[in-house]
């Protein structure tokens, strides 16, 4: 699992509980996700892009962005920020998270769950970018509507963590 700069990264220990049930899972965090994360009650084994070559000295070495895209059966992204999603549809690699999304085996399954602000989401540009990585194979969860964190109301919530659990489970088992 990946999780971005948005707000709705605080429901990342819900998620991963639930996931946890009946998946083993490694949590991949940019730099401003960290930003969202209660550390007092992080339970999470977080990787980050300080994790991306304490394996590496020389050639031969395991480069761990391409050892996470192997042991992975599926790589969820959620939430997905705004600025993460332009990342990935113009195949920027500055960050672990990104490195993996870059290298991804598309045999496999990747999803993404949006989640920033209503105007954010409205952006003509958000959705050019998700017709762009649908056609590369990307699955997207759509964003629900609510009052978001900011007191706006609409789209751009990240779906609840129970319907992403339910659709990912249903992808593997």
């Amino acid at each position: 699992m990946g999780i971005t700069g948005s707000v709705a990264t605080i429901k990342v220990n819900e998620l991963n509980d639930l996931l946890c049930s009946w998946a083993n899972v490694k949590i991949i965090a940019t730099k401003s996700s960290l930003n969202f994360i209660n550390k007092n009650e992080n339970k999470l084994a977080i990787i980050t892009d300080e994790n991306e070559w304490n394996t590496w000295s020389e050639i031969g070495d395991q480069v761990l962005h391409i050892e996470l895209r192997k042991w992975a059966d599926i790589f969820c992204i959620a939430p997905l920020s705004a600025n993460t999603l332009a990342k990935l549809d113009h195949g920027l690699s500055d960050n672990l998270l990104t490195c993996v999304a870059r290298a991804w085996d598309f045999k496999k399954p990747i999803y993404i769950c949006p989640a920033m602000n209503t105007f954010m989401w409205n952006h003509p540009i958000t959705n050019t970018q998700l017709t762009q990585l649908k056609s590369w194979g990307y699955e997207i969860i759509d964003p629900i509507e609510k009052e978001l964190a900011c007191g706006d109301i609409g789209l751009g919530a990240m779906e609840n963590p129970e319907v992403i659990n339910d659709l990912l489970k249903k992808h593997i088992m």
